[in-house]
C-alpha cells in the first residue's frame, strides 16, 4: 500500500506526460487518503504507464512505479 501511495503522490508532477487531467489527478490524488485493496489494480495501471513512458525522465517517479510492480509481482 505504501508503494501504491507513492505512485499516487508522484503523479501529481507527471500528469501532463501522461495525459491525465486535472480532475483525473484530483480522483487520484483523493485516493490516497483513502486507498483501498481494489484500488490497487488503476495504481499498477499508472504505474506501468509511467514507467513505460518515455516523456517521464525524472528517475525517483520511475523508480517508484517499479518498486509497486515488482510488490505485486512478489505478492
Amino acid at each position: 500500500m505504501a508503494n501504491c501511495r507513492a505512485v499516487l503522490v508522484d503523479l501529481d508532477e507527471c500528469k501532463e506526460e501522461l495525459g491525465i487531467s486535472e480532475e483525473e489527478s484530483e480522483t487520484y490524488l483523493e485516493m490516497v487518503e483513502n486507498l483501498k485493496p481494489q484500488d490497487v489494480s488503476k495504481v499498477l495501471t499508472l504505474a506501468l504507464k509511467i514507467r513505460e513512458s518515455g516523456k517521464i525522465k525524472n528517475p525517483e517517479i520511475k523508480n517508484d512505479a517499479s518498486r509497486l510492480i515488482r510488490a505485486i509481482e512478489m505478492s
